[in-house]
């Protein structure tokens, strides 16, 4: 991997911001469906749960394998994290995502459970499908940092400006560790022990 610039800067790792949103989107779907199941809804229960597992698989594809190829050329790019960068810990990346958009989980729960007077079910198993769809992606990159022996980071600052996507336009560049640096495992899980960087 490539050296680049060497000014200090504030790092998160990409699959822990991914693994973030993964266990609220599914939480937050289950539940919903649950409480779907509740209403017979205008389409009834078979046909709402039918429709949600199509919605499901459809919402688990598209959650992995969205922008694969973005995060390629990022992580084919990456540079070498410099000695001065300060790595961020899992949970605080964690909370910081979950803090920008718990009002966007809100309003998807709700939606859900509105969804479910029609559509019993579907709504919320839609919302599961993508939060197992970011457990697949993060696992994904977890992969990658094991193929490239390497952490991949991105930092904090690209993150705020576009709603935390960490494949997002204001992502220029990702940098790297090695495999034992930070507090989080390749893929973005909790180390059982933590590592010193």
């Amino acid at each position: 991997m490539a050296r680049g610039d060497r000014r200090a800067q504030g790092l998160t790792r990409v699959a822990v911001v991914v693994r973030s949103g993964a266990a609220p989107l599914w939480w937050v779907g289950v539940v919903a469906a649950g409480v779907g199941m509740l209403v017979p809804g205008l389409t009834g229960r078979r046909i709402g749960v039918t429709a949600g597992a199509a919605l499901f698989i459809v919402a688990l594809a598209v959650a992995a394998y969205a922008r694969r190829g973005r995060y390629n050329d990022l992580i084919r790019t990456a540079v070498r994290a410099g000695k001065h960068d300060v790595l961020q810990d899992r949970a605080v990346t964690a909370r910081n995502w979950r803090r920008g958009h718990r009002w966007w989980l809100v309003l998807a729960f709700l939606a859900a459970l509105g969804g479910a007077f029609a559509v019993p079910a579907a709504g919320g198993m839609l919302l599961a499908g993508c939060g197992a769809g970011l457990w697949l992606k993060a696992a994904w990159l977890g992969r990658r940092e094991r193929d490239e022996n390497a952490l991949l980071w991105v930092r904090v600052d690209w993150l705020d400006r576009r709603g935390g996507r960490p494949a997002g336009k204001a992502v220029k560049a990702y940098r790297s560790t090695g495999i034992a640096a930070g507090d989080a495992a390749p893929g973005g899980a909790r180390r059982r022990t933590a590592a010193l960087v």
